[in-house]
């Protein structure tokens, strides 16, 4: 987007992680209820040491397994080194560290983490069939500043639930933050790849996958990567970089297909790095690698922000290359069958955030703050009488709607320069998930309370049963504010997301075959699949009016 200074103002907002929301992460007291371990646990033997898990309703599970060298000491803003092998079997019936992160965007993630040594994978994996098996790497969200892999159980997505392909889902964790995004000019006069450290985590990842993963039963020649929020900037990450072809073989970014705005230019990175380098009182990289994590942490941001030296990923010419779109335009990025889409009320998310630490007592957005904040030609098109006089649903569609028409146009891009490798495009538009927020009060809303709709990260606990978010995250009915989870007809659509995804996985089909539901996303007839309850479909055309996206194109 380009115009008013509202409209900069949120994509700098977006691009650090509000959004970008790829906003996961949990503590070890919110973990699934997996069974303790013993000597009779099922037993891997990867290329570095043998693993022992364990396992839980038919699926073998390893958890904690380090696929790179501990980035601590000289290591810190490196490339992810080689693990050091091991003799015996290692416990790998826990999850590993959660890598540094202190802004936990409300009850998204947490609980915060000084700990560096933090480069672990865990599998999900049935064991059962000789045939080797699509494999899924899944990369957390929480805007590339925070979340962990704890929450997120890939039991279902291994087994493919009842409609769906069996696979080995591998989840990761990765540097993040300033750990994980810097480009400082000694640091960079080093010699080797700077600046995107957790994409080159995420890179490690995948090669440890091509050594080890038909161990767990997983086709190393059949990967598919995808991610939520910072996962999906970090997928589209892998999708242009050269050094990931063919490390993986189709592609999921789930909320959103990625546009320019969430990818710093080298410049605005290298003078938000040297600033911090500054403000740390470094004049070289032995200064900056003997600071405490702590005080990193401390320059880094707040529980409720991110500070000025958080540039996030970063087109460095390398790991990198180019922008995002000129990628997605010219067709310079690696070619695989792609996956993506949007819920429709995404950024209730930041709005859920803001009033989170309003309080106490927390407060919802006012009619005078909605007014301030947004342009005359934006209130022209947005006026709070359309939406019953609620500042937050009228908010709730000026921050998604051009969030959204972003993502849309990527798909358009990547449908036309895809050589041939299909598209598939969605919409998650079913409104009454269980969030994880406590309830908050909304005294402009007929309900009394805050209403998160279709919210950022509404859909994975659809793919990932049971996930809540961070540490103090409990999801809640919308409408009762009571504990609960996917009920019902929740559970049929869950089971069609899972099928989707692992069909997709398994032949670059969501449908496994045919067109039919879900069709291709095609660049002069677009249609999108409508994830709801029950199913849809709608076209490029209803796309556009319903998320005014012609009028976002030309701001």
């Amino acid at each position: 987007m380009q115009g008013s200074s509202t409209s900069g103002a949120r994509r700098t907002l977006l691009r650090r992680g509000f959004f970008v929301f790829s906003i996961l992460a949990t503590g070890l007291s919110t973990l699934p209820a997996f069974a303790a371990s013993d000597d009779n646990g099922p037993k891997v033997k990867t290329v570095e040491g043998s693993v022992r898990g364990f396992t839980k309703d038919g699926v073998n599970i390893f958890l904690g397994i380090p696929y790179a060298a501990p980035p601590v000491g000289k290591l810190r803003w490196m490339p992810p080194q080689p693990v050091k092998k091991w003799k015996g079997a290692l416990d790998a019936t826990k999850y590993a560290n959660t890598c540094p992160q202190v802004t936990e965007l409300g009850a998204f993630a947490g609980p915060s983490s000084i700990t560096e040594d933090c480069l672990y994978l865990n599998v999900f994996t049935s064991g059962k069939g000789k045939k080797k098996k699509p494999v899924i790497v899944w990369i957390h969200g929480g805007g590339n500043v925070d979340g962990e892999s704890n929450d997120y159980d890939g039991s279902k997505l291994a087994t493919g639930g009842p409609n769906g392909t069996p696979t080995v889902v591998v989840t990761i964790n990765y540097r993040m933050g300033l750990f994980g995004f810097l480009s400082e000019s000694h640091l960079n006069a080093e010699g080797h790849p700077w600046g995107n450290y957790g994409i080159m985590d995420s890179q490690a990842a995948l090669r440890w996958v091509q050594r080890n993963i038909a161990a767990f039963g997983g086709d190393p020649t059949n990967v598919t990567l995808g991610g939520q929020s910072a996962g999906a900037i970090d997928t589209s990450a892998n999708l242009i970089s050269p050094i990931s072809a063919g490390l993986f073989h189709r592609a999921i970014t789930q909320s959103s297909p990625i546009p320019n705005a969430f990818f710093a230019p080298a410049a605005t990175a290298l003078t938000a790095g040297n600033n911090f380098a500054a403000a740390a009182g470094c004049s070289n990289a032995k200064c900056l690698r003997k600071l405490s994590a702590e005080r990193i942490l401390q320059l880094q941001g707040t529980p409720n922000a991110n500070g000025p030296y958080v540039a996030g990923p970063m087109v460095d010419g390398t790991i990198v290359p180019m922008p995002p779109e000129t990628a997605w335009t010219t067709g310079a990025y690696n070619h695989m069958p792609i996956l993506g889409g949007t819920t429709k009320d995404e950024l209730t998310f930041s709005l859920a955030i803001a009033e989170y630490f309003s309080g106490p007592p927390q407060v919802a957005l006012t009619p005078e703050q909605y007014q301030a904040r947004n342009s005359a030609t934006v209130l022209g098109q947005y006026p709070l009488s359309n939406y019953g006089n609620n500042p937050t649903l009228a908010q709730t569609r000026v921050n998604s709607d051009p969030f959204k028409c972003n993502g849309y146009r990527v798909l358009t891009q990547q449908a036309k320069t895809n050589k041939g490798y299909p598209v598939y495009g969605y919409d998650f538009t079913y409104q009454k998930a269980p969030f994880y927020f406590p309830q908050m009060p909304n005294t402009y809303d007929a309900t009394g309370h805050f209403q998160a709709l279709a919210f950022h990260t509404a859909d994975i606990q659809f793919v990932f049963p049971s996930w809540h978010g961070g540490n103090l995250g409990v999801n809640l009915d919308q409408t009762t504010g009571q504990p609960r989870e996917l009920q019902g007809a929740e559970v049929t659509l869950s089971d069609q997301l899972v099928a989707a995804w692992t069909n997709f996985a398994k032949t670059g089909n969501p449908n496994k075959s045919g067109n039919s539901p879900w069709p291709k996303f095609k660049a002069d007839s677009p249609t999108l699949f409508k994830q709801d309850i029950p199913n849809g479909l709608e076209t490029g055309a209803e796309f556009v009016a319903n998320y005014k996206c012609d009028f976002w194109a030309a701001q």
